[in-house]
């Protein structure tokens, strides 16, 4: 069972975390890379936050990475609606928007909520996943090439059809 709560905005380059540790409320932002996760696991011992429960939102693929290495770490992790969060935040009469005061917010909709535990997906579907995506933006980058078709101009209209320069 985790000791503290912490709240996790995730963005694709940083994370604002917000730990709630024995009546205390603690913050900080960290990179959202393999380098962020020890800093983050590093600042938890220092306040002795032992088993956290952590709560993000989901928010595509930017928090994928920090959700596993909590879970492999041993933490309670929660990815949760945005619309829940927003509606949590909405009866506490929140008006200010950041990514600091919406960790906060999502620590202490942990704490009052208690969300399900997440469990990841197993490794062969996390690599369907990816393939999927990676498929997709290849996909999405066909159709915006040939959308460019006609409107180009004519010494670049066969390097879009033909996927090659020259």
């Amino acid at each position: 069972m985790a000791d503290s709560v912490l709240g996790i905005d995730i963005g694709k380059r940083k994370f604002e975390v917000h730990l709630l540790v024995n009546g205390k409320a603690k913050s900080k932002s960290v990179s959202n890379s393999k380098e962020g996760f020890l800093i983050l696991s590093l600042w938890l011992n220092k306040h002795n936050a032992g088993l956290v429960h952590a709560c993000m939102e989901a928010t595509g693929n930017y928090g994928d990475d920090l959700a596993l290495y909590l879970y492999d770490a041993g933490h309670t992790v929660s990815i949760v609606n945005p619309a829940r969060i927003k509606g949590f935040a909405q009866s506490e009469l929140t008006r200010t928007k950041n990514d600091t005061v919406d960790a906060g917010i999502i620590a202490r909709f942990c704490l009052a909520m208690k969300p399900e535990p997440w469990t990841p997906p197993a490794p062969a579907v996390r690599r369907l996943q990816a393939i999927a995506r990676r498929l997709d933006a290849l996909i999405a980058m066909r159709t915006q090439e040939l959308n460019r078709l006609g409107v180009a101009h004519s010494l670049v209209e066969p390097s879009i059809k033909h996927g090659r320069m020259g």
